[in-house]
């Protein structure tokens, strides 16, 4: 129909558009030279999808290359285009094969490995006057197998001449401008795979397993300072409420490490007048728009006295430093500082995550009230507290600045009791070990006999306890989940001087309260005589 329209005719009809004969032998010439193109073109065309067609049966990248062009970034671009170039003959395997690289390849990159105690550098602030007496802290928590010296000390460096840097501060001592400096000048030795510059005093004693867990918390390629405040608000005031306390430890992280070298010198220039070390670091973290991040367990401890009443009513959180060692008591009695810290470390090498955590629990029978803070003590009070009162730390201990009074810690306490009859009975931790049978550790607690006020209260009298066995199954992934306290529970005991508690993860629905009759309550209230609002809450209050 279409070469009939060859010869077409104007609009008018009278004069054909293409001029000559119509039986002229030229125009059936050209008609059959298009037609012979036409069909030839045609048969070139069909043998040309033919082939293409087997090929792209037989070699699919090109395809796959189209398919998923949309869903794939840039690189694994690339690698379809360079298997389109690969030889027909690698057939279909091979193409599954690169296929399942560039599936790889588009897959988000692997997570970095966890923090490890070797991406660690510690940095020891000490004095060549006290080295002797203190080295013997160090070498309770220094493990040379897993560190990066296989030495029994870390190696020792003596710091560079800072006589250039002014101080002014008539307090103080310019030797806190050295210590200042001990991050910059760790990170210049050039150490290979360094996530984090840890620095104490040695003085402190690291629980490093939790010092591990805590940096885990965070990303070692970002700008991190982490640490905790003073236990006396005065100080806090003093210096700052901003400030990690270089005795409890701080970490700071490598980046962070490089920009404070950069620029520190400069910042030291421009504080001549602070009084330590920590508090130009913390000028310096200033300066480069760096906070505090505050994590509880890094204690610096200025208190003096009997520490126990901070470690038997532990934050929850792991305890990851213990400062001011010379400056307190043994935490425990009748032995020296050393054979306390390393009965200390028996615990700890067992199941390190809950070292000093608390637990409370109640023994309804005999109206007692049990705190358990595992591998450390077990006490004993005579009637029923809530927990809201167990978890403050008791004043066993007196404030840095001895004039003032507990109105100056940066934290809730409580007094030993508010009754002679709730003075407790305490248990200290005297043995452990690992029973691989019931798969749990078995703690022995053993009573602190000091002399108790007498006490009419007719209750079961604690007095006749003599040791408390503890099992609690270790619980590495501890601190993987939100914090909360362990669950304690008093199991039946044969033997009447004897206590026996079961401690673990709390069940679902369990409270660590449970409070005894309402009427027994109210009469146990009025034989006690209690004068106090405080002290009727104490009893009435509901527990959640």
């Amino acid at each position: 129909m279409v070469w009939d329209q060859v010869q077409l005719r104007s609009s008018s009809g009278n004069h054909p558009l293409v001029s000559g004969h119509p039986n002229r032998p030229i125009p059936k010439l050209m008609v059959c030279s298009i037609l012979f193109v036409s069909l030839t073109y045609l048969l070139y065309t069909l043998k040309l999808l033919t082939t293409s067609a087997q090929q792209t049966f037989h070699h699919t990248p090109f395809t796959s290359y189209l398919r998923r062009s949309t869903s794939f970034t840039s690189a694994p671009l690339v690698l379809n285009q360079t298997a389109v170039t690969a030889p027909l003959h690698h057939g279909r395997r091979d193409v599954r094969e690169k296929q399942k690289v560039v599936m790889q390849m588009g897959q988000a990159p692997p997570k970095p490995k966890p923090t490890e105690i070797h991406d660690v550098v510690f940095g020891i602030a000490a004095s060549s006057k006290l080295w002797q007496q203190r080295k013997e802290y160090i070498k309770i928590w220094y493990k040379p197998n897993q560190l990066r010296d296989n030495r029994t000390l870390p190696p020792f460096r003596v710091s560079s001449d800072t006589s250039k840097f002014p101080y002014t501060n008539r307090k103080g001592h310019r030797s806190a401008i050295r210590i200042s400096r001990i991050v910059t000048e760790t990170l210049k030795m050039n150490m290979d795979n360094v996530r984090w510059f840890v620095m104490g005093d040695d003085d402190t004693v690291f629980i490093t397993e939790n010092l591990v867990r805590i940096l885990r918390k965070y990303d070692h390629t970002q700008y991190y300072y982490i640490g905790s405040l003073s236990e006396s608000h005065i100080q806090n005031i003093f210096f700052s409420y901003g400030m990690a306390y270089g005795g409890g430890g701080f970490a700071i992280s490598y980046p962070l490490a490089k920009a404070l070298a950069k620029m520190q010198d400069r910042c030291i220039q421009r504080y001549p007048g602070l009084y330590g070390s920590d508090d130009r670091m913390q000028a310096c973290m200033a300066e480069l728009g760096v906070p505090l991040t505050k994590e509880l367990g890094f204690h610096q401890y200025d208190v003096y006295g009997n520490l126990f009443g901070l470690l038997a009513a532990h934050p929850v959180t792991p305890l990851v430093s213990l400062h001011h060692l010379d400056v307190v008591e043994p935490i425990f009695p009748n032995v020296s500082r050393v054979q306390a810290l390393q009965r200390l470390m028996l615990p700890t090498n067992l199941d390190s995550a809950g070292i000093m955590q608390q637990s409370i629990c109640y023994d309804k029978t005999k109206s007692w009230t049990i705190s358990v803070s595992w591998g450390f003590a077990v006490q004993v009070f005579r009637g029923i507290f809530s927990p809201r009162e167990i978890e403050m730390p008791s004043r066993t201990f007196l404030n840095w600045y001895k004039r003032a009074d507990y109105t100056a810690y940066a934290f809730n306490t409580r007094p030993v009791s508010r009754n002679p009859c709730q003075k407790p009975f305490v248990f200290y931790m005297s043995s452990v070990r690992m029973d691989s049978e019931l798969n749990k550790t078995v703690s022995e607690y053993e009573r602190h006999h000091v002399p108790h006020p007498l006490c009419r209260w007719k209750m079961a009298n604690p007095d006749e306890l003599e040791t408390v066995i503890v099992h609690k199954k270790p619980d590495p992934h501890l601190w993987d989940r939100s914090p909360r306290r362990n669950c304690c529970r008093v199991m039946e005991s044969k033997e009447r001087r004897r206590m026996v508690i079961d401690v673990g993860v709390c069940k679902d629905g369990e409270r660590q309260c449970k409070w005894g009759k309402p009427r027994y309550l109210y009469r146990l209230c009025k034989k006690v005589q209690l004068h106090t609002i405080l002290d009727l809450h104490l009893v009435w209050e509901k527990c959640f």
